[in-house]
């Protein structure tokens, strides 16, 4: 027994020993990423140089300034009268310019402006990207013309009326259908008549009469007139109404205020 007791002893002390021998393998890993403490600072040091480095370049040098603005875009403003509103400030740092707040100005100076989008050109420019409005009816207002755009919005008052833009004719002061719809109300009716008409048929329209909701006329070319009605299926009606016309080439007057019984009249 005393035998069996010392081979144990003895191949626990093999076991033991041979436990001591070997490293574990997770102490040897922590040794091999372990960082030296100086080339941690070096590497901080490098980058704290590096982030100086570039906010001097943007901030303090002269390679990242405003030299040039360049604007693109315009139909009838000029490139001038954007620039002097939106007064981009030369020789300031490039990335210190205010984007939003030149936009801001540029929208509230011109109602013309639909959207207007300000860029940083590296390494010296602004560039001015405007996108105007677009006429799509006139409404009179004394001898001028006021320019309504595809949303309902009026945006500038003219002395001459654009070529291609139809009038617009609000005649509804004694309409019943005031009560509930509004002049501005009926603008924006008479603009979404005039989306929905098919392109040729807007080419030759030069006048959207407007009496009440129900009640809306377009003048074309060559004295003919259709009487479009309501607002209501617009898609439809033009559909209708350009067959009615190929149908009916000579005829003056087209009904489609019941797209499915549609007529014509007149020559």
């Amino acid at each position: 027994m005393a035998a069996g007791s010392t081979t144990a002893e003895k191949s626990g002390a093999k076991k033991s020993k041979g436990s001591s021998e070997r490293p574990s393998r997770t102490g040897t890993r922590n040794r091999r990423f372990r960082v030296p403490a100086p080339r941690v600072l070096l590497v901080v040091l490098g980058i704290a140089l590096l982030t100086a480095g570039v906010i001097w370049a943007l901030y303090g040098s002269t390679w990242f300034r405003v030299e040039r603005v360049k604007t693109s875009g315009t139909r009838v403003l000029t490139p001038g009268e954007v620039e002097a509103v939106a007064a981009v400030p030369t020789g300031a740092p490039l990335v210190s310019v205010d984007t939003e707040a030149i936009e801001v100005r540029l929208r509230q100076a011109f109602p013309r402006i639909e959207s207007v989008e300000v860029v940083r050109s590296w390494p010296h420019g602004i560039g001015l990207k405007v996108t105007e409005r677009k006429p799509v009816l006139l409404l009179e207002k004394g001898t001028k013309f006021v320019e309504v755009d595809a949303t309902g919005v009026r945006f500038a008052t003219v002395d001459t009326a654009l070529k291609g833009v139809p009038r617009l004719v609000l005649d509804a002061a004694s309409s019943p259908s005031l009560r509930r719809f509004d002049a501005d109300r009926l603008l924006g009716e008479a603009v979404r008549v005039r989306g929905e008409l098919p392109e040729e048929i807007a080419r030759n329209t030069r006048v959207v009469r407007v009496t009440s909701y129900d009640s809306v006329t377009l003048e074309l070319t060559k004295g003919r007139s259709v009487f479009w009605g309501s607002v209501e299926h617009g898609p439809v009606k033009a559909r209708v109404l350009t067959a009615l016309m190929k149908a009916s080439p000579k005829a003056g007057h087209f009904d489609v205020s019941a797209p499915t019984a549609p007529a014509s009249s007149g020559s």
